[in-house]
């Protein structure tokens, strides 16, 4: 499955030669649908100032359901609200269903920018194949994310307040009893304002090391954003929250020495001037943030290492950092492994925060 995966990413890529950019600015409102949208400014409607990252209802989603050929409608948009399901539902009973996420920012002229959605299509539709699921094609894809950024651009924090996270879904809605792909699909897109991820704001960021449970396995779907990801992870999510961790480290379940990914974020560790960071070989998912990360790194002149990391490395990193779609680029402050507490220092001079800073003009349209 993973080398006809890796095939299809390359199709995919060259499909979007045409698409260019980091990143989207959304046209005007008025040349979607003016009638409509609230027309209200983000400062009527919430105090941004203490936004953090929760569910807050918005106004609109939108809806397409696919054919009986596999293609999806036109698709449609919908006021904020809750879907009708069958109890036999094939994402009820099989878990059949993919995730993503992506961020819409307001710049201070005023305009909109949605941070590479192209990339989050072509994932979803590598983790459709494995999920057998028809796929909306990406052009689709991006236009349900720049219409429903717009149909909800009240809900877009002042610039320098937050941003507005964007959540595509594609589920198996349709009935089965057998274990079998669903008759029907339905691709979702809401929305919702967000802050910082973390609770602690700024803060470093504390990692446990799991060694007794595992997120993905070899010939899984941990190289996939499927919603079956997400659930066995609590558990040790939880653990490591009672202890005081912001979040866990998860080693590969093969050896159960090589570092994989925290629960919702790649890992990064840095070393005089290499970066290395875990090799994508089907137990860890490709962030789009990891990925601009890694070229934002070679354009800065660093050597990134995609690789097996051990560990041990942990011990002897000058820097350790986390890289995600709601966290961005988050700086690690300690890492316990084995009982024992890793220490790192971190500073406005580190390379995170390097990296932070231009990925972060990289999405507002700063530069590109």
């Amino acid at each position: 499955m993973l080398p006809r995966a890796i095939c299809f990413h390359r199709a995919l890529l060259s499909s979007l030669q045409k698409v260019g950019p980091r990143y989207f600015t959304a046209p005007a409102v008025s040349s979607v649908q003016p009638s409509t949208y609230g027309d209200y400014e983000p400062s009527d409607i919430f105090d941004w100032d203490n936004l953090g990252f929760k569910l807050i209802q918005t106004d609109y989603m939108f809806m397409a359901r696919s054919s009986g050929n596999g293609n999806f409608e036109k698709g449609k948009l919908n006021t904020y609200g809750n879907i009708e399901l069958s109890p036999s539902a094939g994402v009820l009973n099989y878990g059949q269903g993919l995730i993503e996420g992506t961020k819409a920012y307001r710049v201070d002229d005023g305009r909109i920018f949605i941070f590479r959605p192209q990339e989050n299509a072509i994932r979803m539709a590598i983790g459709a194949e494995r999920m057998c699921m028809p796929s909306p094609s990406i052009q689709q894809f991006v236009d349900a994310v720049k219409l429903t950024a717009l149909a909800n651009k009240r809900w877009i924090p002042p610039a320098g307040k937050g941003s507005l996270y964007i959540r595509p879904l594609l589920i198996g809605n349709g009935p089965i009893l057998g274990v079998a792909p669903a008759p029907e699909s339905t691709f979702l897109v809401y929305a919702c304002p967000v802050g910082n991820y973390l609770r602690n704001g700024t803060q470093p960021v504390t990692l446990y090391v799991e060694e007794e449970l595992h997120r993905a396995t070899q010939g899984g779907a941990g190289g996939v954003k499927a919603i079956t990801n997400y659930a066995p992870v609590m558990q040790a999510i939880k653990k490591a929250k009672e202890r005081g961790y912001s979040d866990v480290l998860y080693l590969d379940s093969v050896h159960n020495k090589y570092i994989e990914e925290a629960s919702a974020a790649n890992i990064f560790l840095v070393k005089g001037k290499i970066i290395s960071t875990p090799v994508a070989s089907g137990t860890i998912l490709e962030g789009i943030t990891r990925k601009s990360i890694i070229d934002i790194a070679h354009d800065l002149g660093y050597q990134v290492e995609e690789r097996l990391v051990e560990a041990e490395e942990l011990i002897n990193a000058d820097e350790v950092f986390c890289t995600g779609t709601a966290l961005g680029v988050a700086p690690i402050g300690s890492i316990t492994y084995k009982n024992k507490r890793i220490d790192y220092k971190v500073s406005s001079e580190s390379i995170s925060e390097q990296l932070n800073s231009r990925l972060a003009a990289i999405q507002k349209g700063i530069i590109e």
